[in-house]
């Protein structure tokens, strides 16, 4: 039996590495001479399975590290790009990490000729517009975080379309990385840091002040500060919300709890993401059911993806027209075939 996905959806926030699949991870390990911590699918998908924070950790290092060639990155581009068109998704923006790569000898460069043919290939053989943007890791020394901007620059033409900034965010606030932000500002290239979600309001204006966000990732903690959640409210900040993984990762001790309510009758535009679907074993349908569930309008959703991406005009045209043609009022109720 198989859900029908009910309505179109734009994915603006899903980190590729927590995309990946136990399958492909274990035939990249095995092209690649990487010792997995098991040996089948099924127990790769339990160990990665999200318990707590720590493991969460001791499972990312364990396994993403597998994925070392370009071959690796852009079969995963293309594997999560199927799997999220499955659910409904018509246009997204996904997160990888490149600096995370250099301990282990892979250079930069490497990583994103990877990436970007995969975004070409789900292009050409979904037909699913996929755009990245790469992260700086927090902590990293400065002038790798210089040269991830430069190199976002130069593939900007390849489906590079803004800087990201991840990672520790409660032990590196984003001032720093001004001048690497700039640096991509310069060059044509987008600002979508991640603040407010493990630290608190104080992240979101410090991105707000030294990154010139287009949009801020998470950004759920700015509910703690009526007048910031008026702020990005008046400058129509969207922000890119995943409920299920800010459950796992202890943001809020439930779905019930989550702040995505406060953040909509503020009038702040909001998409909803997955974040690192295979270690929260959640997809964009969970994601959406958790957001609906907690009083969010598809529609709203689909718009605020719409105003909130940062592809060409061309296509977001596209998008907005898909957005009209939809037959909302008849999308609430899933359909099922057999």
């Amino acid at each position: 039996m198989t859900v029908v996905a009910p309505y179109p959806k734009i994915e603006l926030h899903v980190h590729l590495e927590g995309a990946v699949s136990p399958e492909l991870l274990l035939a990249a390990a095995r092209r690649n001479g990487f010792t997995l911590p098991v040996a089948t699918a099924a127990e790769l998908r339990e160990f990665m399975r999200f318990r707590d924070f720590d493991h969460f950790i001791e499972s990312w290092f364990a396994t993403t590290p597998a994925l070392q060639t370009e071959r690796d990155y852009r079969e995963l581009v293309l594997d999560y790009a199927r799997r999220a068109q499955a659910r409904g998704a018509v246009y997204l923006e996904a997160i990888f990490s490149p600096t995370d790569k250099l301990t282990a000898g892979i250079a930069m460069e490497t990583v994103f000729e990877g990436f970007c043919d995969g975004a070409a290939a789900a292009r050409e053989q979904l037909g699913l517009e996929v755009r990245l943007t790469p992260d700086i890791t927090r902590g990293v020394d400065l002038d790798v975080a210089k040269q991830t901007a430069r190199l976002a620059v130069a593939y900007k033409d390849r489906g590079v379309v803004a800087l990201g900034l991840g990672g520790a965010e409660a032990q590196f606030p984003p001032e720093p990385y001004a001048e690497a932000f700039a640096i991509a500002r310069a060059g044509g290239v987008g600002s979508v840091p991640h603040a407010g979600e493990v630290a608190g309001p104080a992240s979101i204006r410090g991105a707000l002040e030294t990154l010139a966000p287009d949009r801020i990732r998470h950004g759920v903690r700015a509910v703690e500060d009526p007048g910031l959640l008026r702020e990005l409210a008046d400058r129509g900040m969207v922000l890119d919300v995943c409920v299920l993984s800010n459950v796992c990762l202890g943001v809020v001790p439930r779905a019930e709890d989550h702040p995505l309510p406060r953040l909509l009758a503020a009038g702040v535009p909001v998409t909803v993401n997955t974040d690192d679907p295979t270690f929260f074993a959640c997809e964009l349908d969970d994601e959406h059911a958790a957001a609906r569930s907690l009083g969010a309008d598809p529609r709203a959703l689909f718009d605020a993806g719409v105003a909130g991406a940062l592809c060409e005009p061309a296509v977001r045209e596209r998008l907005r027209a898909l957005g009209d043609a939809h037959d909302w009022d008849g999308s609430s109720r899933p359909s099922v075939t057999s």
